[in-house]
């Protein structure tokens, strides 16, 4: 935990979103101090006409290698937070060459009894975790 989900263009090659997804998850272990097997990613790929990501009127334009993140986690600090965004962007632009202009991140907070890791348990309620 967290999960995360990539929502991206497709085309990329299955080379460059392992790439997304095994520098993103560093930056998630280094900003949110999470152990290193706490890795749940999915990655849903749209065809160009199904994305319609805009700048909210700050000025700029996205291309075509977009990516929209969406984080399920549970509360993080504003300092974790912006941790996070500004190691982001820094990692997939020197890693995969992705501008920060296309990286949009949505975090979406939960509390501990919204997660079941399998056997139908809360297992952060159980103690198990």
């Amino acid at each position: 935990m967290p999960l995360i989900r990539f929502d991206m263009i497709e085309g990329r090659t299955d080379t460059e979103i392992t790439k997304i997804l095994d520098v993103s998850h560093k930056v998630t272990v280094d900003a949110f101090q999470v152990p290193e097997g706490d890795r749940y990613q999915i990655v849903n790929q749209h065809h160009q006409y199904e994305m319609i990501i805009k700048d909210t009127g700050l000025g700029f334009e996205r291309s075509k290698n977009v990516i929209v993140i969406t984080i399920t986690t549970r509360k993080r600090t504003t300092e974790e937070k912006e941790d996070f965004y500004n190691k982001l962007v820094l990692a997939l632009k020197q890693e995969c060459d992705i501008e920060a202009v296309d990286i949009m991140v949505s975090m979406v907070v939960n509390e501990d009894e919204d997660w079941s890791f399998a056997f139908g348990e809360a297992q952060f309620l159980t103690g198990k975790l």
